[in-house]
């Protein structure tokens, strides 16, 4: 693109045709020095392109000669200084002519833009021009005061000597300001402003070296401590010379905020740091949860080799110079790791994920040890918490909601397996010489599992969870229950299993977590009931008919009762797998229903005996009553009460003195306070006493009946009951009234 040209005061003299070259900004820069001077000047009293083409290529073969390999960056962005100067002068450029061209033509003229020729020479050579042109222009206004090194600002930032570029800049600062309150650039203002410009581009050059030095402080060649105590010095140095803005406005005595710069650098350098830490392997899917905390434990192994490095390192080489920095790292990491914890929660998928999050940010991170035991691992300020407390309830509330569905779908997997397993008549497996399943013990895992990983986060996240445990488990026992108690869905081993299941349930859970599961203790024990109830009706519906033939003339010539015992035997080897107090319990039940059924049978005979008949059944009916007492004791049955029930009614059967029959009946009474008038009668009825007889024991014992009653009834038994489920036929009701 064609340049602008300057008026003149006459016709610039011919010279050489120079070869084309790419329009580059070197070339921009060359062409602006050529045209700041006027154009009547003779070309060998100035630098003309030529000149400054050669002094710039010069300095930079000087530079990368001199230079270390490793500084190749730095002489890259000295270069870049220099184009930006050039560039400026150039741009600047015709502003400056159009002051020499209204100039009167003639030696005045000439010698004004005499004057401007050393000017643009002087900032030519603040852009790192070599020595000859440095002879042609004696002000030298970038160059350090060493002229035989000719060392530019440019160059001694690019070798990181910022100190001596700080100074170096202040003194052209201060001269610069000296001249323009001595009225110098009145002429000129725009002159001011070029060299004012150049001055507060190498101000940034300093700012971006600061900045790229912080950088490099946590990379993997180490740390620099000379370079680290520079910065330091030269951000003291320019709070110093600039303690605030100018009452005037003049932007070269503005302070630069180099220490705002360095912290703003800092925080960067710490947030590319944490951003490396798993980056590319954010989890995006619910199973991804080891994903997440192998990305956690990457981060806070970045995190605290850094920070142990700033301590250690860093912050010992800042300090030399006075100046803080474990502060400013700690505070810089703590908010990039709270803002890349922010961004793993919101793409949290799973309540293990959440879990993972939370445990980290409490035990990991929030450890007072997650340093290490360094002197400075307390910051001499409060850090924010990693998780403001309306975030951190969020993140709980969502954990919840997540482990809601969680729980409840586990229960449904356990039962699930409960039903497999009875499908394939599995029988469950004996441990310790009980039936075991695997339900209490998938329970009590998945309960303590929740419990321990929400307690180690927080008490009331621990609270909730167990609530959450808890009233899943709840709605699972009735669903359970009624799986189990489907016609042949489970076997009677499963039953003693599901039972030893509940009782473990209850024993466990309710011993550890009391407050919240001790809601659950009826409903255990009310399903163990059902389970118990549900296993005696399997053996009840086998002997019932056994009991049918007692009491009948078959029954005095015949031993009837042994097939029956022998079934109650065989079904005390469930008994034997079964947790030791259910199963005491269901023998017991056991021993009652025996003893209950046959009374009823006594009670209810299809034959009454008369004369020796009755005799032999009455001897025939203590027999029998010794040999289910003897037994029910082998098995280990502790029901002693029941011992005295059957034998009574054979005494009252069989008494040949009828005055004890009384006695006899006071014995039943006080032994079984729950029986009542009707079964008062039907054993009456076993023998044939007379009208007058009857009722005076039935008013006898009538008397003891209420008597017992005002002692506590069945209560006073502790809860024992035998006749009271005794039911009577309409056909006994109506002998009993006959006679």
């Amino acid at each position: 693109m064609p340049m602008p040209q300057t008026e003149a005061s006459g016709p610039e003299p011919h010279r050489p045709q120079e070869p084309v070259e790419p329009h580059t900004p070197a070339q921009g820069a060359r062409r602006a020095s050529s045209e700041d001077a006027p154009c009547a000047r003779p070309e060998g009293s100035r630098p003309g392109r030529g000149t400054l083409r050669r002094a710039f290529s010069r300095v930079s073969q000087r530079a990368l000669g001199q230079a270390p390999r490793g500084d190749a960056g730095l002489l890259r962005l000295s270069g870049r200084f220099l184009f930006r100067s050039l560039r400026r002068t150039s741009d600047n450029g015709p502003a400056g002519d159009q002051t020499g061209a209204t100039s009167e033509p003639g030696p005045a003229g000439g010698r004004k833009g005499s004057s401007k020729a050393k000017e643009g020479a002087g900032r030519q050579s603040s852009t790192g021009t070599g020595p000859e042109e440095a002879e042609a222009s004696p002000s030298l206004a970038l160059f350090s005061p060493d002229l035989a090194k000719g060392t530019s600002v440019a160059d001694l930032i690019s070798k990181r000597q910022l100190l001596a570029a700080f100074e170096q800049l202040q003194h052209l600062e201060t001269g610069l300001l000296a001249e323009k309150a001595s009225c110098t650039f009145q002429q000129d203002p725009t002159d001011f402003a070029r060299r004012a410009m150049d001055v507060c581009l190498h101000y940034d050059g300093l700012t971006e070296e600061i900045g790229a030095i912080v950088r490099e402080t946590l990379g993997p060649d180490g740390v620099d401590a000379a370079a680290l105590a520079e910065v330091a010095r030269v951000v003291l140095e320019e709070e110093e010379a600039h303690p605030e803005p100018p009452a005037d406005g003049d932007f070269l005595r503005t302070p630069r905020g180099w220490r705002q710069h360095w912290e703003d650098a800092v925080r960067r350098s710490a947030e590319e740091r944490v951003r490396q830490a798993g980056a590319g392997e954010a989890p995006a899917a619910a199973d991804a949860a080891p994903d997440v905390a192998r990305l956690l434990a990457e981060l806070g192994g970045l995190v605290r080799r850094d920070l142990q490095k700033v301590q250690r390192e860093v912050h010992p080489a800042y300090a030399a110079a006075g100046f803080p920095a474990w502060q400013t790292y700690l505070s810089a990491f703590h908010g990039a790791v709270a803002r890349r914890f922010q961004e793993l929660r919101r793409d949290a998928r799973s309540y293990k994920q959440l879990y993972v999050l939370l445990d980290w940010a409490t035990n990991v991170y929030g450890s007072p040890d997650f340093l290490g035991s360094q002197d400075q691992t307390v910051p001499s300020e409060p850090l924010p918490p990693l998780l403001a407390p309306d975030v951190r309830a969020r993140l709980e509330d969502d954990c919840i909601s997540f482990l809601k569905t969680e729980i409840a779908s586990c229960f449904n997997r356990i039962l699930q397996l409960e039903q497999d397993r009875w499908a394939a008549a599995e029988a469950p497996d004996v441990l310790q010489g009980l039936y075991r399943t695997t339900l209490s013990s998938d329970v009590c895992m998945l309960v303590a599992e929740h419990a321990k990983a929400a307690g180690a986060i927080s008490t009331k996240l621990e609270a909730t969870t167990l609530g959450i445990c808890a009233r899943a488990l709840g709605l699972f026992l009735p669903r359970f229950k009624q799986a189990l108690l489907e016609p042949g869905a489970a076997s009677e081993p499963d039953l003693c299993a599901s039972i030893n299941a509940c009782e473990d349930l209850r024993t466990h859970l309710l011993a550890k977590f009391p407050e919240s599961f001790g809601e659950l203790e009826k409903p255990l024990v009310a399903a163990t009931c059902t389970f118990q109830k549900q296993l005696l009706q399997g053996l009840q519906g086998d002997v019932q008919p056994l009991f049918r033939v007692l009491c009948t003339k078959a029954w005095l010539t015949q031993d009837l009762l042994k097939p029956l015992m022998d079934k109650v035997v065989a079904f005390s080897r469930l008994l034997e797998h079964m947790a030791p107090p259910l199963a005491q319990e269901t023998l017991q039940e056991l021993h009652r229903y025996v003893v209950r059924e046959y009374l009823a049978q006594a009670l209810r005979p299809r034959q009454r005996f008369r004369g020796e008949d009755r005799l032999s059944g009455s001897k025939k009916m203590r027999l029998e009553a010794q040999a289910i007492s003897n037994t029910f004791q082998e098995l280990g049955s502790e029901a002693k009460w029941l011992g005295q029930a059957i034998p009574c009614v054979a005494d009252i059967m069989g008494e040949t003195r009828k005055d004890d029959i009384g006695r006899h009946l006071e014995t039943l009474i006080r032994s079984y306070p729950d029986i009542r008038r009707d079964h008062v009668l039907a054993i009456l009825a076993l023998r044939r006493l007379g009208h007058c007889r009857n009722q005076h024991l039935l008013r006898h014992t009538q008397a003891l009946m209420r008597d017992a009653a005002k002692a506590g009834g069945s209560g006073a038994t502790g809860g024992r009951v035998l006749f009271e489920e005794i039911e009577l036929s309409t056909s006994v009701g109506m002998v009993i009234t006959c006679i």
